[in-house]
């Protein structure tokens, strides 16, 4: 059985299910029926002329659409609502080639629905979009499978009603991808490498460079992946990373991506972004970096989003371009209490020759840490300091 082929396959079966009429939940919820019958059913090569139900399997595509069709029409008839749906079910497409529109686009938008979560949606858009399973997601993000079957569910009710007609919000999709990605890794579900997976479908259907410009920051910051971590698990620094290690082809194809967007002159936020991924990969070595144009598209970044963690961002790229003194009075006009202000801080009065403070402020970074990983990496580094003091 092709899993990859069920999981590419899914938003679009699932569209034509929307488009015909069926709610959102009901449509969903018929289609991972249908996915079931498929598993059951399906021969273990999806291009053989025909499965054990008879249908062509040279159009998989149309077989589960019918299969989730009638699913659907099932369950119609037996719900109470069925007076609601009758204009529905009162006639049954004939089986046939699947039509050749793909409503995958429109199901973007409709699970980045102004009205849901950032958790939601980044949920909805994995199960609804991304084929994944309930229990997949839930492992993903290290949650019991019940909560997250109730948080999908919730997120299905809200969106039933919503037409499926209306123009959606690319923005709001990118921002819903770029959280999916930055869950990063976990369980069996490598939710960056399904970011890019599901960015590149989007690339396919909008022409905006924007979409371009998050699917280019994806890769540039992928290629470092290997990198990232040492073998007992713990965080590599960027200036320390093995660059030899760095994805070259996602590399060359970000940069790639990157200049055709950046050539349409519709700079957007995460185009900026991108390119200050991109000339720190272009860096041979750290020392090599070119920290003063990185300054200016941080200057860039800031116009467009005036976003405080860019300010905070810009302040260490201030420091590596004019001196860390340059990058603390940069970081003084922050509020002290936004994340990772603390270890931006402790950095700098390293690099200034202000051990005690450095190390002081690395230990506080270290207890508002998000996450284990770069708790322990701010303790090492809090520990050495006072280590070398004490010498």
């Amino acid at each position: 059985m092709d899993e990859a082929l069920l999981r590419s396959l899914t938003p679009k079966v699932l569209g034509i299910l929307v488009r015909r009429g069926a709610d959102f939940a009901a449509a969903e919820d018929a289609v991972q029926d249908a996915l079931v019958e498929a598993l059951r059913v399906w021969p273990a090569d999806p291009s053989a002329s025909s499965s054990s139900s008879g249908y062509p399997m040279r159009d998989p595509k149309g077989w589960l659409v019918t299969v989730a069709w009638r699913k659907f029409i099932d369950a119609a008839r037996s719900d109470a609502a069925r007076r609601r749906r009758e204009s529905l079910v009162e006639e049954e497409p004939v089986p046939g080639p699947a039509p050749a529109s793909d409503d995958t686009l429109q199901l973007y938008f409709l699970c980045a629905h102004p009205s849901l979560t950032p958790s939601s949606a980044v949920a909805l858009t994995l199960r609804a979009v991304g084929g994944l399973t309930t229990r997949q997601i839930a492992q993903a993000y290290l949650v019991p499978e019940a909560t997250m079957a109730q948080r999908i569910s919730r997120a299905k009710r809200t969106v039933a009603g919503a037409r499926f007609d209306q123009p959606g919000d690319v923005a709001t999709v990118l921002r819903v991808l770029y959280l999916v990605f930055n869950e990063g890794y976990s369980g069996d579900v490598d939710l960056a490498a399904e970011a890019i997976r599901l960015t590149r479908q989007l690339a396919a259907r909008v022409d905006d460079p924007e979409v371009a410009g998050l699917l280019a920051l994806m890769l540039l910051h992928h290629a470092r992946r290997a990198a990232r971590t040492a073998p007992d698990g713990s965080l590599v620094p960027l200036a320390e990373q093995d660059r030899g290690r760095w994805d070259t082809e996602s590399i060359a194809e970000g940069v790639g991506i990157l200049q055709a967007a950046l050539a349409r002159d519709r700079l957007g936020e995460f185009q900026a972004q991108a390119a200050i991924a991109a000339l720190h990969a272009d860096a041979p070595t750290a020392e090599e970096t070119d920290w003063v144009q990185i300054v200016e598209w941080y200057d860039e970044l800031t116009r467009l989003t005036d976003n405080p963690v860019v300010r905070l961002n810009r302040a260490v790229a201030v420091g590596e371009a004019d001196g860390p003194r340059a990058g603390l009075a940069a970081l003084a006009a922050l509020d002290a209490s936004l994340p990772r202000h603390a270890a931006v801080a402790a950095y700098l009065h390293e690099r200034d020759g202000d051990l005690a403070t450095a190390a002081r402020l690395y230990a506080e970074a270290a207890q508002k840490a998000p996450n284990l990983a770069e708790r322990d990496h701010l303790t090492r580094q809090a520990a050495r300091l006072n280590a070398h003091r004490s010498h």
